[in-house]
């Protein structure tokens, strides 16, 4: 039996139940707590999920029904995909009706939100089911002090060439590998996906500007009480034409002592089409690299330990780890796959680096 903070959740992902779409889904699987029974993608109904993600023995139905009549049934519709803009596909109100008049509680990481959508508002009033929407900002309205970290506490923040990419599930992954070798280490949500697995943080894309940094500054203060090793969840990408602005709020909301830049080998440009005449490439990583200490150190001094890589293109093993290891010898720094190797080896060396860092506070 679940403990009683937990769900039994059916995943909505309809047409979309894809890597970078379903980013949510993969996320939440994969990391998250609560018992999948099932994810709901009418296209690849008949399928189970551990075709896409290993491990993980979860079918893919075609419609809520089908979820409904699982001998464990979901208490929990949760919305798993993470779209630009995140707004709510208009085909699947009536999936979220039905849901509710099920009994079952919404969760939803979009930036359209549910609750406030007076037809699904009433519904669950009606019924008596919760919906919760993790984007919704907090009520705080603080802008950064300047607040100095905890002496004995270092911050890491994972930064990456993209978004997208899998800056949360690096650090995730150094987090399950610093309490394995027991430092103790706790992570930062700042993403709703995030939050959906680790029960709390802020979305920080969703915050009014003035307040980000403020907000981001509290959230490691949060993270601070939880752990020596405060591993901060990454957004967006420093040069992305349409998402640069919350991973400065992050860099300099967090000032963290050190970063992990997070990359992609064989991914050329940004997802951005909106300009078909222009594109965006994807940085060299020594000059990202140094751009990043170079932005960070107008606040606060931090420096990049570690390249953390995605190497989802190569599907030949020996073929990724020749990558991680030019990667290697191109920065400098100890690099690695953490969701595909693991990060048991890359840790110690963050860690290393880390505690040698001179504007470091020891205990």
């Amino acid at each position: 039996m679940l403990p009683p903070d937990l769900r039994r959740l059916v995943i909505l992902a309809e047409g979309e139940f894809r890597p970078h779409s379903a980013k949510t889904a993969y996320g939440v699987i994969h990391y998250g707590r609560d018992e999948v029974v099932a994810v709901i993608d009418s296209t690849r109904a008949g399928q189970n999920v551990g075709a896409y993600l290993r491990g993980h023995d979860i079918p893919i139905v075609a419609t809520l029904a089908d979820a409904l009549a699982r001998p464990t049934p979901p208490d929990a519709l949760l919305i798993g995909i993470a779209p630009t803009g995140g707004r709510l596909p208009a085909t699947w109100r009536t999936i979220i009706l039905d849901a509710i008049a099920a009994g079952l509680d919404v969760r939803s990481g979009l930036h359209t939100f549910i609750g406030d959508d007076p037809e699904f508002a009433a519904a669950a009033a009606a019924r008596g089911t919760a919906i919760v929407d993790y984007r919704r900002p907090p009520e705080r309205m603080e802008t950064a002090v300047g607040r100095r970290h905890l002496p004995g506490k270092r911050v890491i923040l994972t930064v990456g060439s993209d978004c997208a990419i899998g800056k949360m599930s690096v650090a995730l992954e150094l987090r399950q590998a610093a309490l394995a070798a027991g430092d103790p280490a706790t992570f930062v949500a700042t993403g709703q996906t995030g939050m959906m697995i680790e029960g709390w943080g802020v979305a920080v894309d969703r915050l009014v500007s003035d307040f980000a940094q403020g907000t981001v500054e509290w959230l490691v203060q949060e993270g601070e009480g939880l752990g020596d090793w405060v591993i901060v969840e990454g957004q967006g990408s420093l040069d992305h034409p349409a998402y640069s602005s919350v991973t400065l709020a992050l860099i300099h909301g967090a000032t963290p002592h050190a970063m992990v830049m997070v990359h992609k080998p064989g991914l050329r440009e940004h997802d951005f089409d909106h300009l078909p005449e222009a594109s965006f490439p994807i940085a060299s990583l020594p000059g990202f690299i140094e751009l990043h200490e170079q932005m960070a150190g107008l606040v606060a001094p931090s420096r990049v330990v570690a390249v953390a890589l995605n190497t989802s293109l190569f599907p030949d093993d020996a073929e990724a780890r020749r990558i991680i290891e030019a990667t290697a010898a191109e920065t400098g720094l100890p690099a690695g796959d953490p969701f595909r190797f693991g990060a048991d080896r890359l840790w110690p060396a963050i860690r290393d680096a880390v505690d040698r860092l001179p504007w470091v506070t020891r205990s």
